[in-house]
């Protein structure tokens, strides 16, 4: 009888191969979506795409983490993280500011708002300020050429922007938190 006890506790004791050792949750996420894909090397981005919505950003141990499952080098996940636009290794900040430097919007002001927000703010694209509240970006295009220069604060696309105009949108965002 006590040893059916024992092997019961053994049981609940022991964790699932796939159970990450600090017990955080968002690893089973991948674990679904690997699992789902039946763990073939071509889901990368699919799994990548998973974990950032997971984590907020791929750091290295989801990096790591992903490799493992689809039996990757860490390079090749790497690479393709570090490739893709979409992809980020950073945390972002509460607020994202991207600024379109397509032809139009580069034309018509896209590149003056850059050199505005790295004069300002000390930080150029990809980089987020010391305090964390607001992360740049540049984007190819996003496709608004008739509303050139353009803009995304936070998912929505603002038209026709000045680097005075983004400046202090991005102080107000500093201001407020």
């Amino acid at each position: 009888m006590q040893t059916k006890e024992v092997k019961s506790e053994a049981a609940k004791a022991k964790k699932s191969p796939s159970d990450h050792p600090s017990g955080d949750k968002r690893f089973k996420v991948l674990d679904m979506t690997m699992k789902r894909n039946q763990y073939r090397q071509d889901a990368l981005i699919e799994v990548l795409h998973k974990a950032q919505e997971a984590f907020g950003y791929l750091e290295e141990d989801v990096l790591l983490y992903v490799a493992r499952g689809l039996k990757l080098p860490l390079s090749r996940v790497y690479g393709v993280a570090t490739f893709y636009h979409l992809f980020t290794l950073k945390p972002s900040g509460a607020h994202t500011c991207v600024v379109c430097l397509g032809t139009a919007c580069y034309v018509k002001g896209g590149g003056e708002i850059v050199k505005e927000i790295e004069q300002k703010f000390g930080i150029r694209p990809g980089e987020t300020t010391p305090d964390g509240q607001v992360s740049v970006m540049a984007a190819r295009c996003i496709g608004a050429c008739g509303i050139a220069p353009a803009v995304v604060f936070d998912g929505t696309v603002a038209s026709k922007q000045t680097p005075e105009v983004v400046v202090n949108r991005l102080a107000q965002y500093q201001k407020t938190e």
